[in-house]
């Protein structure tokens, strides 16, 4: 099971978590053993590395955070439409989900209904090319309108700019997503001035 147990992590680029290895017909006892070994690093509860594999700060915080989807300004930074790293990442989760340990953990958690939880989520890579969930630039623009009567500014005005000069952009959905977050009369002024 050894052999098993680090080819599962050097498929995750140097991460694994317990679930994961369980999933794999990996015993639990297994990592316990691999730690003692130095085979791995345990990083976080039920999250392990390889002991040369580069922390990746957004994959740690999916693997503690399954049911988070990055949201706002790191769904922005992750998708490249801000150079700004946030300083404490956001994550969106189901309404009724307990986000005491997110915030604990130094997570920015949000909590949506579940009709807007999942709309807009995609799979994307973090700097260390690990995939996470992050909503679409369209729903993360809106995320920014959406969570305070007026929103940063410094962040959004860039980061619509980024979008809207990006190959991927599609403004019909971009106003959808305004649409269903009712954020509309917000940002269409920012889209139609940029335009």
């Amino acid at each position: 099971m050894r052999k098993e147990l680090v080819t599962l992590a050097q498929m995750n680029n140097g991460m694994v978590s317990s679930s994961e290895a369980t999933a794999a017909g990996i015993a639990r006892r297994e990592l316990s053993e691999a730690v003692e070994r130095g085979e791995l690093a345990r990083i976080a509860r039920g999250v392990y590395s390889l002991p040369d594999a580069w922390e990746d700060e957004f994959a740690l915080a999916q693997h503690r955070f399954a049911r988070g989807v990055f949201s706002h300004e790191t769904a922005l930074y992750l998708h490249g439409l801000t150079d700004r790293a946030p300083d404490a990442m956001a994550m969106t989760f189901p309404r009724g989900y307990n986000t005491r340990n997110a915030r604990d953990a130094g997570i920015d958690a949000r909590t949506v209904s579940a009709g807007l939880y999942l709309a807009g989520s995609v799979e994307v890579k973090t700097p260390y090319g690990n995939a996470v969930a992050a909503y679409c630039p369209e729903r993360a623009i809106c995320d920014l309108f959406r969570s305070t009567s007026s929103p940063d500014l410094q962040l959004a005005i860039p980061s619509i700019r980024a979008y809207l000069s990006s190959e991927g952009r599609n403004t019909v959905r971009l106003m959808e997503y305004a649409r269903l977050m009712k954020v509309e009369a917000k940002v269409r002024p920012y889209v139609e001035a940029m335009l």
